[in-house]
């Protein structure tokens, strides 16, 4: 056995034991998907495997709040990333009694070292959360990363000497690209050969922008943010921008809900997202925008009206401007 939660059927995790386990017989791509319903919560996922990767997104909804017990005995060499789009999660270990915390918007990867057993519990701060993971083979993983940025290299040669490992330090932010990615993915229309591309060229794509947040995580040097209250409210503020696209609040009422002044969340925000508040919640919108076009769910008066654009014109004219061209070109 791989991996497993108590009181969760072994049946609802042997597609993916049996893939990193025992390999798979064709190079064609895998679909997977679950629902698990349980008096305490209820999960939905859906998986793809292919060339050694695995991608997960989930949903998870508690009836009440409740720890999970879990049960790791990996034999193969693995590579995780993890990005979690919502509720704080918190996996302690029974023999680390540090717990990891992946807050909303959160992400990271890290290597786990084969033959070890490990057992601990996983909870979440909120009755609703979801997470999306891609995991790649020590093979799959090496192969397309050989010769890539220094923060990859680093991470690459603790894998080759069997050190376990995360990419960085310190968690890093979602931002708005890779939010799109993930939709993009979890609604692709591609089918079979076409879609196994795609959902190869988007696993490559999370490394290179991951490795790249990585090293520009490394080079700031903090001026504004010196706490880590001061950072967590600068989180906090993004996350209100998340949740209010449609009506985010001022600059000032955004201070007050977040608890730090005005000055310090302006250049806060700019320090740790590399944006302003409001570039930040422009370009969300943009890459929201863009995805639901080429989705073509919907018109683009609506797209714009649902985005909280005062018209047509301004959210054509923001479109224009961010990416080159006008959204009725896209949606053509």
């Amino acid at each position: 056995m791989a991996f497993e939660f108590e009181d969760i059927s072994d049946a609802d995790f042997q597609f993916m034991n049996n893939f990193f386990m025992n390999g798979f017989e064709s190079n064609k791509l895998l679909e997977h998907s679950q629902k698990i319903n349980l008096p305490y919560i209820d999960i939905l996922s859906n998986e793809w495997y292919f060339d050694g990767i695995r991608m997960v997104y989930s949903n998870w909804d508690y009836k009440k709040p409740v720890e999970l017990k879990w049960h790791y005995d990996i034999k193969i060499e693995l590579i995780t990333f993890i990005a979690n789009l919502k509720g704080t999660a918190i996996m302690g270990s029974n023999t680390d009694q540090k717990s990891q915390i992946l807050g909303n918007y959160q992400h990271n990867l890290f290597y786990s070292q084969p033959n070890e057993i490990d057992k601990g519990i996983l909870k979440f701060e909120d009755l609703h959360s979801s997470m999306f993971i891609i995991q790649f083979t020590k093979d799959a993983f090496l192969r397309l990363t050989q010769d890539a940025n220094e923060a990859l290299n680093r991470f690459g040669e603790n894998i080759m000497n069997g050190k376990a490992a995360l990419l960085s330090p310190a968690n890093l932010p979602l931002d708005a690209m890779m939010q799109n990615m993930i939709s993009n993915i979890v609604n692709c229309g591609y089918k079979d050969g076409l879609k196994k591309m795609f959902l190869l060229s988007k696993s490559i794509e999370f490394l290179v922008l991951q490795a790249e947040a990585c090293n520009a995580s490394n080079e700031v040097s903090c001026s504004y943010i010196k706490t880590n209250y001061d950072k967590d409210c600068i989180m906090y503020a993004r996350e209100c921008i998340m949740n209010r696209l449609e009506t985010p609040p001022s600059l000032s009422e955004l201070a007050r809900i977040v608890g730090i002044n005005e000055y310090k969340l302006k250049r806060g925000f700019k320090e740790i997202f590399g944006n302003t508040v409001f570039g930040y919640l422009s370009d969300t919108r943009l890459e929201i925008a863009k995805n639901d076009i080429i989705r073509q769910k919907k018109s683009i008066s609506e797209i714009a009206s649902d985005l909280g654009y005062s018209s047509v014109q301004h959210f054509s004219h923001s479109f224009k401007k961010k990416f080159g061209y006008s959204p009725s070109k896209l949606k053509s």
